[in-house]
């Protein structure tokens, strides 16, 4: 009988909602709390540099407070030097990272999926993947001088190693099972290049060009700091010469926010290319 009662019982009602499993946030009430809590760590910072350099537990030789920092943005905002400083340091860098993109993606394509190219091309890519950029400045100012198209071959030369890795990487990454299939099907070699290699390699390369904007930004500061009487590594250089720590942290802060901006051009640019991969992120 007991035996019977516990076969015929009836089970309790299943919800649509899985037991004794923590459901967590979805990601969209997470980001009120999380605006909250950058501009909150963000506060508490400001507010800890202020007390210290107004306490005087900072020189100000050291380091100005954040009111002198924000005086002196004022001041080069309204002549119109630390826009002008940004603009010049931009430009150099998308020409730069733009002529890096148009010979480097191809070429990691090519060395992925054709092994003579990358058997040519490993040696030299071994010898300069060790080079920063700096170590190119003296030989680009004797081949080109210290104009524009300086500073535009060190951002080159300083960022087209990283994104040949990244695409390389990328297409070396693609499932072969893919590529098999394509093939069972039919499917010609330019068809699966454009439309298997490339649509499932493509979130990786746009994610390397993104890694390697912030990176070619450090190549074109090394490059102003050293030969350039513009932009925004020269605009550090020169407070530093003149002893201005003010200035120099408005030209730090200046690339912070100016990369800030292009890697959100980047995130709406990548949405724009990537339709697919939208359901993949919150």
């Amino acid at each position: 009988m007991a035996s019977s009662a516990a076969h015929g019982a009836v089970a309790p009602p299943r919800t649509g909602r899985p037991t004794g499993r923590p459901t967590g946030r979805r990601p969209g009430r997470r980001a009120p709390l999380a605006l909250l809590l950058k501009c909150g760590s963000v506060g508490v910072f400001l507010l800890a540099w202020y007390a210290a350099t107004r306490s005087g537990w900072i020189s100000p030789v050291f380091l100005p407070s954040p009111g002198d920092v924000l005086a002196q943005a004022t001041a080069l905002l309204r002549s119109g030097d630390l826009l002008n400083a940004v603009l010049v340091s931009s430009g150099r860098v998308f020409a730069g990272f733009a002529l890096a993109g148009l010979v480097a993606v191809p070429l990691g394509i090519v060395m992925a999926v054709w092994w003579p190219a990358r058997a040519i091309m490993d040696p030299f890519v071994s010898l300069l993947r060790p080079l920063p950029s700096i170590t190119w400045i003296p030989l680009t100012i004797l081949w080109l001088g210290i104009g524009e198209s300086q500073k535009v071959a060190i951002v080159f030369l300083g960022s087209w190693i990283y994104v040949l890795f990244y695409t390389l990487a990328s297409v070396r990454r693609v499932d072969p099972i893919l590529i098999r299939a394509a093939r069972n099907l039919g499917a010609s070699d330019f068809a699966v290049m454009t439309q298997v290699i490339l649509p499932a390699s493509l979130p990786g390369i746009i994610a390397g060009l993104k890694i390697t904007l912030a990176i070619s930004w450090s190549c074109v500061l090394s490059a102003e700091m050293i030969a350039a009487q513009t932009g925004l590594g020269a605009l550090i250089w020169q407070g530093k010469d003149w002893g201005d720590l003010a200035t120099v942290l408005v030209g730090m802060v200046g690339i912070s926010i100016t990369v800030l901006v292009a890697d959100g051009l980047a995130e709406r640019l990548e949405r724009l290319l990537l339709p697919w991969e939208r359901h993949r992120r919150p």
